[in-house]
């Protein structure tokens, strides 16, 4: 009996990354969460079908009109301006999200709700991670005398889980910036 070996038609995986929700920023210098609205749509697309579906109704209407069904002009105006405010609405909050950013020994936490943005920075050795109130609440990140809540755009099941990798970046990066310190303070 002989055996032949050959090198698998198959890809290697990559090396696989250790943040389930997060990732390294270029360099290796931090990391980012980005946690967002689960909708296929962009405010591009919202407004190409809000074009398609016009153009759709108006021809049905003009053919309508021009048999003698002049109230359809009307009804499908009425609907065309109700589906295009529907439309703007959803598309309005098609961007929102969460990011998260820990790099040069900062946690700053930015929350984009419709047009406002919100904003916080902590010192990441200060930092506080806990559940809002129970078992799938918000996660609410605390230090310095504020708050913020995060995970809106995840569903509660995953929260915890958010809440663990936070923790452990945090201390990662609190572990580093130690080491660095204590590097900085021997060679003066």
């Amino acid at each position: 009996m002989t055996a032949t070996v050959a090198p698998s038609p198959w890809p290697t995986p990559a090396a696989r990354n250790p943040w389930r929700f997060g990732c390294e920023l270029d360099g290796g210098r931090g990391l980012r969460w980005v946690l967002g609205r689960n909708g296929g749509l962009g405010p591009r697309r919202h407004l190409g079908g809000w074009l398609l579906l016009s153009g759709l109704s108006l021809g049905l209407a003009l053919f309508l009109w021009w048999h003698g069904v002049a109230i359809a002009a009307a009804f499908a105006a009425a609907e065309l301006a109700l589906l295009g405010t529907l439309l703007l609405l959803c598309a309005h909050h098609a961007a929102d999200r969460e990011m998260l950013t820990l790099a040069d020994g900062a946690l700053v936490v930015e929350h984009r709700y419709g047009g406002r943005t919100e904003r916080a920075r902590f010192r990441a050795a200060w930092v506080r991670v806990e559940p809002a109130r129970a078992q799938g609440s918000l996660v609410e990140l605390s230090g310095e005398g504020r708050q913020i809540r995060v995970g809106r755009y995840l569903r509660p099941e995953l929260r915890l889980q958010l809440a663990q990798e936070l923790r452990r970046a945090l201390r990662t990066v609190g572990l580093q910036a130690a080491v660095h310190q204590n590097t900085a303070m021997q060679h003066k």
